[in-house]
């Protein structure tokens, strides 16, 4: 029952995380100088323009009122029309989504890779060289931003020994092969990016458990030292590095947006650019909204996560 209490503290603080959300973008919206129609239309609009844009947006009606009209929406799965395109945004937003999915998990397995390889590397080898050396490349690449990397892979790979697309542009005629093709250079640069920040915690975390005395018992038993750390050490020293990949999660989501736009990747991050310039202010609430709710449940599911496989944080708990 102390895992049910857990799991539904949780969500009621997600939820509540949420709501803060919602009305932060809202307050931060209405917050913004000069009249919200004029700002879309531009001054030259017409009155009878503006009049309608004011009755689509509900502007005619009062701030609370409209606050809770669309946070009611938002929760039916009616996102509103987009004034820019002023197609449905569920309509937008689906293709954008299911790009940046794709591109997201082909990032998270490289990064799974590039992140517990070196890691077990560096905690078999602690204080040699090798460790030494994956160290100082962590360092240089963690003082990376993530666009400049980026910019790097995309003259390497796309300029100097063009084996990769410059524009990562998909349509839906593409070939599965086609797909994969343009997405390498930015899930590379993503997984790159997320993999530097759990290496250093994987690895002080790997090299803990190796010391301690259930991973010295395993090896007095007789049991060979790989099954020793696949089976008894990994397993446990994943869990700290659990928070860091919820981070990772978050910084998928802003990390995304730039490198698909340097990367001209036709995903949810570039949608949410264009809703800025565009000043589409029904599109741009529903993408950030979006996007929290993703954050908060990566963060969600990696606590979760963390107490149910520690034995010892479930009996804390």
């Amino acid at each position: 029952m102390s895992i049910f209490r857990l799991l539904a503290s949780r969500i009621l603080f997600s939820a509540l995380t949420l709501l803060l959300v919602s009305i932060l973008i809202f307050l931060i919206l209405e917050a913004l100088p000069g009249d919200v129609a004029t700002r879309i239309l531009g001054r030259e609009a017409t009155a009878k323009a503006l009049e309608v844009l004011r009755s689509q947006l509900h502007l005619d009606q009062p701030a609370l009122v409209r606050y809770f009209q669309w946070l009611g929406d938002f929760l039916r799965g009616d996102l509103g029309t987009s004034i820019a395109t002023g197609r449905p945004i569920a309509d937008v937003l689906g293709p954008r989504i299911v790009n940046t999915l794709l591109l997201s998990l082909f990032a998270f397995a490289l990064y799974i890779v590039l992140a517990l390889v070196p890691a077990i590397i560096q905690a078999v080898n602690r204080g040699k060289t090798i460790d030494n050396v994956i160290s100082v490349i962590t360092l240089l690449l963690l003082s990376l931003p993530d666009f400049l990397l980026a910019t790097m892979l995309l003259f390497l790979f796309a300029v100097a020994v063009p084996i990769l697309p410059a524009l990562a542009t998909i349509s839906e005629n593409s070939t599965w092969q086609e797909m994969l093709r343009a997405m390498v250079l930015p899930a590379v640069t993503l997984a790159i990016m997320m993999a530097v920040y759990a290496i250093r915690v994987l690895r002080d975390s790997l090299i803990e458990v190796l010391r301690s005395d259930y991973v010295r018992l395993a090896e007095l038993k007789g049991l060979r030292p790989r099954a020793v750390l696949f089976r008894h050490a990994l397993p446990n020293a994943i869990v700290p590095a659990l928070n860091v990949t919820a981070l990772n999660l978050g910084f998928l989501i802003g990390g995304v947006v730039i490198v698909e736009r340097v990367f001209s990747y036709p995903g949810f991050g570039t949608l949410l650019i264009d809703a800025l310039q565009l000043r589409d202010i029904p599109l741009i609430k529903a993408t950030v909204m979006i996007s929290a709710a993703v954050y908060v449940a990566a963060n969600l599911v990696a606590d979760v996560l963390a107490v149910l496989l520690q034995p010892r944080l479930r009996t804390s708990r």
